[in-house]
């Protein structure tokens, strides 16, 4: 008799970046949690264009959880609550080498995927779906 896995969570949404002049463009995006990756959050943010590869950006759920309520994050990731006369958001700020972005997301839509992650894998439960061989004979087979 197998174990049940749970699925993988995604979630479709439009986020919006905030430009430096304070304007907002939608942009549409996946948020992904795995639970082979339990400890992890990923953003997909879809090209406008045909056949545009998606870009995305990992970063570990606590963050994300935290940030709903209070500033959180250092470095190439950052997260806050962002009130604004539409309704409650949360801000997402990225670094990288080739630039930086902020985008604003519905709280109610965060609070809800993090809530069906929740059920895929209980919070504190994530070491319990770690597959530790495979991580480490990956890591080796890339010698």
């Amino acid at each position: 008799m197998s174990a049940i896995r749970p699925t993988t969570v995604e979630v479709e949404t439009s986020l919006r970046l905030v430009a430096p002049d304070a304007t907002a463009l939608p942009v549409r995006a996946s948020l992904r949690y795995d639970p082979d990756d339990p400890y992890a959050v990923h953003v997909l943010f879809h090209a406008e264009t045909a056949g545009g590869e998606p870009v995305s950006w990992s970063f570990a759920r606590e963050l994300l959880v935290t940030g709903l309520d209070e500033p959180a994050g250092i470095g190439d990731v950052r997260v806050w609550p962002w009130a604004s006369p539409r309704g409650d958001f949360v801000a997402l700020a990225l670094s990288s080498p080739d630039g930086n972005a902020l985008f604003e997301v519905p709280r109610s839509v965060l609070v809800r995927f993090l809530r069906r992650t929740y059920i895929a894998v209980p919070r504190g439960r994530e070491g319990d779906h770690l597959d530790v061989d495979a991580a480490v004979n990956r890591l080796l087979a890339g010698r």
